[in-house]
């Protein structure tokens, strides 16, 4: 059987940035979603990218999530 689940990569420029352990804490937290395969937090670029499967997580849950571990994060133009 094959896995249906629609991924979609979502870039998200992040704020508040101060010290590689918020990567960590960011990465922990969004990781912990449902429907979330893989979170790269890019702590030179600010930029938090994810895959997942938006029918299951809405780019809203992985904001709020962020929010959760302590920082801003919206969406990325590009």
């Amino acid at each position: 059987m094959s896995n249906t689940a629609t991924n979609t990569h979502t870039v998200l420029r992040a704020q508040d940035f101060s010290c590689p352990s918020c990567v960590t804490k960011i990465e922990k937290q969004v990781g912990r979603l449902k429907g979330v395969e893989n979170v790269t937090v890019k702590f030179a670029s600010s930029r938090i990218e994810v895959d997942h499967d938006a029918s299951v997580t809405s780019i809203d849950d992985i904001v709020a999530a962020v929010a959760k571990a302590g920082y801003t994060a919206t969406p990325a133009a590009f």
